[in-house]
């Protein structure tokens, strides 16, 4: 959790927390900088938006979700296609 200074603290499994993020009137929000450099996320990656009925929105690099899908290859097909194609969601 983040404490009263901004640090981050770290828990079970390298999990942090950052803090909170708002939506802009264009459904844009910031990644807080130490998330990004925690994770090496940089300008000009691509990040798959995953979401949990009641749960919420997960961001997740493409390069990770590839590695973690080998054995399922419908949805993997499915995303290679998105990439391939550079389709974007509407939106």
């Amino acid at each position: 959790m983040a404490t009263d200074d901004g640090a981050i603290s770290y828990g079970p499994g390298g999990r942090g927390f950052y803090g909170a993020v708002t939506v802009s009137e264009r459904g844009q929000i910031v990644i807080p900088a130490q998330a990004r450099r925690d994770l090496g996320i940089e300008p000009g990656d691509k990040l798959l938006v995953l979401a949990a009925p009641g749960q919420g929105l997960a961001l997740m690099s493409i390069e990770h979700l590839l590695g973690s899908l080998k054995d399922s290859s419908a949805l993997l097909e499915q995303i290679q296609r998105h990439i391939l194609g550079g389709a974007e969601p509407e939106g």
